[in-house]
């Protein structure tokens, strides 16, 4: 008996689909799971008004990204529309995973149950991930809690076409909790107080909810719909009793930073943990390069430099920037080794951030500074040569091609040869647009944080000076020292050279400022809103 091969080919299986819930806003409110699906989809059907730039953090840079809000000429689609095309998507990734990122909830005020359904009749397998709903987010970011001791339960009113349900809100008792456009939403608050509900109940209208340009406003319910005639955004009001406790809980909206917009001028790839911690702080970055980091003009001096860490050459390899790091990373890929290589070498680093960019490679460095993390304070902290404990005499520093000698000269002082090699080299970014320039010199930024005396020359040199009304703020004293130099008042010098510790002290200034103001009995502004024109914040 013979066999024979099938020609038949294997069904083609569509892709899994999994609903999920892309928050109300924050994108620090993204489940675990999600970002886990984010990471392994490949594509990401993004929901009418969610944001791309959500996807784009966790997933692959290869995903498809498919827009479920609009079709091919603009116009709004319809919830079948959006079922058909996420059953598209699945059957255009057979086998693979396609998410449905939705805005909040996938299950409330969401179309996940028609989109679904349509998953169920076309064969295709999917599952929910449950999201944070901006029902109790927004009101929670606003410091308005929905249910006390005192209220008896939560009415829900989505503002739309139809007339809406105010039946259930007429307790004294209960929270009211109202969604949509501010019209719609106006036109339900004023059928909850025509329906009987007392007009003098207090009411906190949110638009923008648990984002840094998030915007509440106390007022009444018979006041709220004029209150809210100008605005341009989907609201969120809260109506009960309740809404006094914002005066005590309101934890979001008082951060020191909040809606501050800070000029960090910084690579993307430098900015992650300023970037973060600004935003723990309630500003928002806006990351302008004032560098580009090329390879050596010339690579040789480096390539031998880099085989000599394994052959023997050196006692020690010193680390100054991240840079350097991932210089010397890229040419051990390029050579096929990895950081089993420097066994039997002595690694310093010359601070926490180049200290954990080794970490992540699998290196733990042997040297750190624990007081300044600079090459002065690298140096006073490296032992010199003793030829009695170190066999070998030499040091290889893969440095930018601009740096100083201090470290340099200091070791050969101190008893060791040093291989001094350009890693890397600096050169000034091109100048960023012009509304960029515009915004930097007209004051639109409330701060701008120097890491380094050429971010100081080169945002100068391409950007133009920063508005005076801008806070400065320097990582340490040279670079205040510069950036005086070119005709700006300091106005916040960090207590350590490091990044968090610059923006720790820039809100440091930034709380100062509104108790000053409060005290003053003035109102809480910005420093881009104290300038002529500047726009006030409403409280």
């Amino acid at each position: 008996m013979s066999l024979t091969r099938s020609s038949t080919r294997p069904p083609r299986v569509p892709a899994r689909v999994a609903f999920v819930g892309g928050g109300p806003g924050d994108p620090a409110l993204l489940t675990v799971r999600a970002t886990e699906l984010l990471a392994a989809a490949d594509a990401v059907v993004l929901d009418q008004v969610a944001r791309e730039d959500l996807a784009l953090r966790h997933a692959r840079a290869d995903v498809d990204i498919v827009d479920a809000g609009h079709g091919d000429h603009g116009e709004r689609l319809t919830q079948a529309s959006r079922a058909k095309l996420v059953v598209r998507a699945a059957k255009a990734h057979p086998g693979g995973l396609v998410v449905r990122l939705m805005d909040g909830d996938p299950a409330v005020f969401n179309g996940l149950a028609e989109e679904a359904q349509a998953l169920v009749k076309a064969g295709i397998s999917f599952e929910v991930v449950p999201g944070v709903s901006s029902l109790t987010a927004v009101p929670a970011y606003a410091g308005v809690p929905l249910t006390s001791k005192s209220t008896g339960g939560v009415h829900v009113i989505v503002a739309g076409g139809s007339r809406p349900d105010v039946a259930g809100g007429l307790d004294p008792a209960t929270t009211v909790v109202v969604l949509g456009a501010p019209d719609r939403a106006a036109e339900a608050l004023r059928a909850l107080a025509d329906a009987g509900r007392d007009a003098a109940t207090p009411v906190a209208v949110t638009e923008r909810g648990t984002t840094i340009e998030q915007r509440t406003v106390v007022t009444t319910l018979g006041a709220a719909p004029e209150a809210m005639a100008s605005g341009h955004f989907p609201v969120l009001a809260v109506v009960g009793d309740t809404v006094p406790m914002r005066n005590a809980l309101s934890w979001f909206e008082t951060k020191p930073l909040f809606g501050w917009s800070v000029l960090v001028p910084r690579t993307k790839e430098q900015s992650a943990s300023m970037t973060a911690r600004l935003e723990h702080h309630g500003a928002r970055a806006d990351v302008v390069p004032t560098i580009s980091v090329e390879p050596p003009r010339t690579p040789q001096q480096l390539e031998r430099a880099v085989k000599g860490m394994v052959t023997g050459r050196y006692e020690w390899v010193g680390f100054t920037s991240v840079n350097a790091v991932r210089a010397i990373r890229e040419k051990f890929d390029e050579f096929g080794l990895d950081a089993r290589s420097f066994a039997g070498l002595k690694v310093a680093a010359v601070g926490g951030v180049t200290a954990e960019a080794l970490r992540e490679w699998g290196i733990n460095p042997d040297l750190v500074p624990t007081d300044e993390q600079s090459a002065q304070g690298l140096l006073d902290a490296w032992p010199p040569y003793d030829p009695d404990l170190d066999p070998i005499d030499r040091v290889f520093l893969p440095r930018a091609d601009i740096a100083t000698d201090t470290l340099v000269a200091g070791l050969q002082e101190n008893g060791w040869e040093v291989d001094d090699v350009t890693a890397y080299r600096t050169v000034r970014a091109a100048p960023p647009p012009q509304p960029v320039r515009d915004a930097i010199k007209g004051g639109a930024f409330d701060a701008v944080l120097f890491t380094s005396s050429s971010t100081v020359r080169n945002l100068v040199g391409i950007a133009g000076k920063p508005h005076p009304g801008t806070v400065v703020a320097c990582i340490g004293p040279a670079t205040a020292k510069t950036a005086e130099e070119h005709g700006l008042r300091v106005d916040v010098l960090a207590p350590e050279p490091s990044a968090e510790a610059l923006v720790d002290a820039l809100a440091d200034h930034g709380r100062s400022l509104a108790l000053a103001a409060v005290e003053a009995g003035d109102d809480v502004l910005r420093p881009s809103q104290r300038r002529p024109g500047g726009r006030k914040r409403a409280t």
